[in-house]
């Protein structure tokens, strides 16, 4: 494929392009940067991947991002503005033999005029090690500018050698606001007859519901015009039709927000993982930032659970690292599996209430300096002494401030059964029972 849009396709222009038969989606593809949608940081003035738009000069990169967040269009466009060829494959179909082929056609282009090739290869995580050991010459000879796309971690899923020859670039989502604008621009395209016949109920579920996906919402809001028909409106029941989904009184910026979240903790809290789960999956169809949804899920492992499970935490900010380093959609068995696991662990608040009594404590009375024997070697009176001297390790010595002396903050609760017998071990041993 060496022309992006057909031998006899008209320079580009503003507009949809001109594909028979192709899919809305397809057919409302960009044509230039500036019609390009979403990745704001990505292409903001000034940088890398901009700049080899622009000039004409791309490198060879990976796009890593979730479905329809432009890593196609944007291998097209660095493709148009280099005047290189463009060769496509996906990984999931095409095998070593394919590779060969274009490398070969790629040497005999810069032989025969000097004309360099693009070559994009998608789901590039498909490959195998050799058969993207199989890229490595041409890249590094620069037979081909290598353009992979992945919706996996490519650190996990591409090989080293390769990674050190490429630049990695992290597609984001995109927002519902994107995902209007070009579903807004396919509408005054006429792409759906009149642009009066599509609701804006419509357009608006199908930008938040698409899970930023471009792709998505333009083919679902094909399909409802096409259920709608030439002469109907297209409502919020074809959008919904369409997308299989429902739409959801749920606003990231409003109270639901707020009422979801809390009824997330509170089934947690009260250890039903089929409620809990529920309002997960509230959250997620929302579009509800699994972000957001995480940092809840490590305050509960301390706050409502604490020492009564200490694994608890571990599991939750493993789910946040997660959460980070794969994204949505695949984060979200992550967040299930943290989920499932806060609701079945006993529950404890004697933590919470442990740090809290100690602020308390300190704003009503103010902090005093700590006894000579425990402040740092410089200023020390040298009369600490060191537990590990003593037999089991336990020494009498106090350790609080005059005006703490006797003080009780921590009081561990039936689920720390065992906190609590060590607890009173140790007070016994330093006679403080």
């Amino acid at each position: 494929m060496e022309r992006l849009f057909g031998e006899d396709e008209a320079p580009a222009q503003s507009g949809p392009a001109t594909l028979t038969g192709a899919p809305l989606a397809t057919r409302m593809r960009p044509r230039t940067l500036d019609e390009f949608v979403g990745q704001d940081r990505l292409l903001a003035p000034g940088s890398s991947l901009r700049r080899a738009i622009e000039h004409g000069h791309p490198h060879s990169m990976i796009l890593h991002g979730p479905p329809g967040s432009g890593k196609t269009t944007l291998a097209r466009l660095i493709a148009e503005a280099s005047d290189a060829a463009f060769e496509e494959e996906s990984a999931v179909q095409a095998g070593r033999a394919e590779v060969r082929g274009v490398i070969e056609r790629a040497r005999e282009r810069l032989a025969g005029g000097g004309r360099k090739t693009i070559f994009f290869l998608d789901e590039i995580h498909r490959f195998n090690k050799a058969q993207q050991d199989a890229l490595l010459p041409a890249v590094e000879e620069g037979l081909v500018t290598l353009i992979g796309a992945t919706t996996e971690n490519p650190y996990f899923e591409v090989n080293s050698a390769l990674l050190s020859r490429t630049r990695i670039y992290e597609l984001e989502p995109l927002s519902p606001a994107h995902v209007r604008v070009l579903l807004d621009r396919a509408v005054a395209h006429g792409e759906c007859g009149p642009g009066d016949r599509v609701e804006p109920e419509a357009l608006e579920f199908l930008a938040a519901r698409s899970g930023g996906d471009a792709r998505t919402a333009l083919n679902a809001l094909e399909l409802a015009c096409q259920t709608a028909g030439p002469d109907g409106a297209v409502r919020l029941a074809h959008a919904e039709d369409a997308l299989q989904r429902r739409a959801l009184l749920y606003d990231r910026q409003a109270d639901r927000h707020y009422d979801t979240i809390s009824a997330w903790i509170k089934a947690t809290r009260g250890s039903d993982p089929d409620a809990s789960l529920y309002y997960l999956a509230v959250m997620l169809e929302g579009g509800e930032d699994p972000r957001f949804i995480v940092r809840r899920m490590v305050v509960l492992a301390s706050e409502d659970i604490g020492n009564a499970d200490p694994v608890a935490l571990s599991v939750a900010t493993a789910a946040a690292a997660a959460v980070e380093h794969v994204g949505m959609p695949e984060c979200q068995f992550a967040l299930a599996q943290a989920a499932i696991y806060l609701s079945l662990a006993p529950k404890s608040d004697a933590a919470k209430r442990a740090v809290s009594g100690a602020r308390g404590f300190i704003r009503e009375h103010g902090a005093e300096v700590p006894p000579p024997w425990l402040r740092s070697s410089t200023r020390s009176d040298g009369g600490y002494d060191n537990p590990h001297h003593r037999p089991g390790h336990f020494s009498p010595q106090e350790l609080m401030p005059d005006s703490a002396i006797g003080e009780r903050f921590y009081e561990p609760d039936d689920a720390e059964a065992r906190l609590r017998e060590r607890l009173e071990e140790i007070r016994r041993a330093r006679g403080r029972a």
